[in-house]
């Protein structure tokens, strides 16, 4: 599914960074990132759920909220509509070879929320198995340590320098 591209944000006073993120699927969109950072929410989970192919089936209220999208945009939509530009495709290869492979995968995520300010998540990822097979993922984000995500930052700049390099 093709998301289309963000709206610039609504208050011009915030500046914006326009970027166009290109997806493992292949479809790509323009997104605008502000330096704003949503905390997260004390004493919350952030649960979703999706299918086989990333698409959200099930989005909590605390999802909801902190995304700032409305549920009906998130249910159907692909699980990538968060991705942050700050995010290298090497942080999600390893989330996604763990579940496919019916393993626990965990890991600190910056995602971009739909008024282009942030918020970081210590993320847990699991596959949804029944009757043996998969048949979709469940992930719970809580409240991430700020400590790991200062240590992550330039990691996961190196990672986002070498795939430029690459390509």
């Amino acid at each position: 599914m093709a998301l289309p591209d963000m709206a610039p944000p609504s208050i011009p006073s915030i500046p914006s960074i326009e970027t166009r993120l290109t997806y493992t699927d292949g479809s790509s969109r323009t997104v605008y990132c502000t330096e704003v950072e949503v905390p997260f929410p004390e004493g919350r989970l952030i649960v979703s759920r999706t299918d086989l192919a990333g698409l959200i089936t099930h989005a909590n209220d605390a999802f909801v909220e902190m995304s700032g999208y409305p549920r009906e945009e998130l249910i159907g939509a692909p699980h990538h509509i968060l991705r942050h530009p700050d995010m290298p495709k090497l942080a999600f290869k390893g989330l996604w070879d763990d579940v496919a492979a019916g393993k626990k995968w965990h890991g600190y995520v910056k995602n971009l929320r739909k008024d282009g300010s942030c918020y970081w998540v210590y993320a847990t990822a699991v596959p949804n198995i029944r009757n043996g097979v998969i048949v979709g993922y469940t992930s719970v984000r809580r409240k991430p340590s700020r400590t790991r995500i200062a240590e992550l930052v330039p990691v996961y700049q190196q990672w986002l320098a070498d795939e430029k390099a690459a390509s």
